[in-house]
């Protein structure tokens, strides 16, 4: 195989949200750069991930409305659903995104190449594809391969009863009895999705709450949602083992050093993730791997000159968005600017279960744990003119701020639109706003933000709507 270039400024290894980004930005800034995928432009969160599983949802979202016509009134009759034809879209969906970044590569001259790459040796990496091996050259190289899910021994994958989220994308039948085994983000979006679709869905969760990651009274309120939707949810509670059957699985749980045994039809599989690491010669390039994922700083610098490493596989926060803006990051600072290092308290996570969850900075009780003297503030849902008006009156904002300072140390929600909402909470904090500011911004009414604000007052005694 031959190239007519095999010389650039910039080789990003990998063309995901963090990927593709960095090589667009570094082009714009006037670089000649080679992105190397081996399997999908827009890698897993955009073929496997984060858009295909929105589609899913905004399926299930609007089969859950149409039973709720009644409310409304309005008159649906015959309310069903197609799930081959729900995944088609879904898979649609995932493809036109797919289109969209080899035009934005086209227009961008970034040379895309589909093979498996390996560093070979200082500015050096070797590609193999189907037309054999070759090596390009470049003073400056990004590692952005992302990561898989994670399988635990004895619950691994085989696609017929027991699945990873790729199965779950494209199933191959609707489940009836649903195990969930993890009740993290990916975790609890298929089980709300089964479960809206009629699956009866079963998590377990290993943490004493699920979405463990999110403040506790969010958790506590996201909890009781999903078991007023018919969800049966297990905390502190492990899978020692499944005993596979045809078309069925008992599973094993451990609650309390008690073990019980359930059958189900499906198990979804979804707790944690590992990075892509291997077959790279990361470690005969010097780079320092943890835990499956390579160490930076806080530039995303690997230590090795002229080596970076971004998103998934560089550490959490897992999330494309945090992927994207570090690939932004690194471009800039390949081609000589002084961008500002990512902040990962700032950044927001999203889940898009029903009700969705969304929130940015320290939880009350880390703000608690790390010293700080503490305000909070909360507004329910019910008090809002717009969120009972559309029906979701379901839901809670909450805000914890520095007593001292009146810094927002964080904000957090669960309710209809939250993860459209929590952005303003994450300009507030990049912008360093205080209590006053948000205080003395006006909200527009009648809008769900309007609780932001009702939250915020909260904190200080100043809610006018509870």
């Amino acid at each position: 195989m031959s190239r007519a270039k095999t010389s650039y400024d910039l080789i990003v290894i990998g063309a995901g949200p963090g990927g593709y980004v960095a090589a667009i930005r570094a082009a714009q800034l006037g670089l000649t750069v080679c992105c190397i995928e081996r399997e999908n432009l827009g890698g897993i969160c955009l073929n496997w991930g984060c858009i295909p599983t929105k589609a899913l949802l905004r399926s299930a979202e609007i089969y859950h409305q149409m039973h709720r016509a009644k409310e409304f009134g309005l008159s649906a009759g015959d309310i069903r659903f197609d799930l081959d034809a729900i995944v088609k879209r879904s898979r649609g969906v995932a493809a036109q995104m797919n289109r969209g970044i080899k035009g934005l590569f086209k227009k961008n001259k970034i040379t895309a190449i589909m093979g498996e790459a390996t560093l070979a040796g200082k500015g050096k990496v070797a590609v193999k594809t189907e037309e054999g091996t070759d090596t390009l050259t470049a003073k400056n190289i990004i590692i952005a391969t992302g990561a898989r899910a994670r399988e635990l021994p004895g619950l691994e994958a085989d696609g017929d009863l027991v699945w990873t989220y790729r199965h779950a994308l494209m199933p191959v039948r609707m489940p009836k009895k649903l195990l969930v085994v993890g009740s993290g983000a990916i975790g609890i979006e298929f089980a709300s999705f089964y479960n809206t679709l009629g699956a009866d869905t079963t998590v377990v969760e290993v943490m004493d709450r699920v979405l463990p990651v999110e403040d506790k009274e969010i958790s506590a309120f996201a909890k009781k949602q999903f078991e007023k939707q018919g969800m049966t949810i297990l905390q502190k509670t492990s899978v020692k083992k499944l005993d596979r059957a045809k078309g069925k699985v008992t599973a094993h749980f451990e609650t309390d050093g008690k073990v019980t045994t359930q059958v189900f039809d499906t198990v979804i599989c979804a707790v944690g993730i590992v990075g892509n690491t291997e077959g790279l010669g990361l470690e005969d390039a010097g780079v320092k791997i943890d835990r499956t994922h390579v160490v930076t700083d806080e530039y995303c610098r690997t230590g090795v000159e002229g080596l970076y490493a971004i998103g998934d596989i560089a550490g959490a926060p897992w999330l494309a968005h945090k992927a994207s803006h570090e690939g932004v990051m690194v471009a800039e600072l390949v081609a000589g600017q002084n961008p500002h290092p990512i902040k990962p308290s700032s950044i927001a996570g999203c889940t898009y279960c029903h009700p969705q969850v969304a929130s940015v900075g320290l939880t009350e009780d880390q703000a608690k744990e790390a010293g700080y003297e503490i305000k909070v503030g909360s507004f329910p849902f019910v008090g809002n003119g717009k969120a009972v008006a559309m029906g979701e009156a379901e839901g809670l904002v909450k805000t914890v701020f520095d007593a001292k300072s009146g810094e927002l140390l964080g904000a957090h929600m669960v309710g209809a639109e939250v993860t459209e909402m929590i952005q303003g909470y994450v300009i507030g904090r990049t912008l360093e706003t205080t209590e006053e500011d948000l205080m003395n911004t006006v909200f527009p009414h009648p809008t769900m933000s309007e609780m932001m604000h009702e939250a915020v007052l909260a904190a200080y005694g100043r809610a006018l709507h509870i």
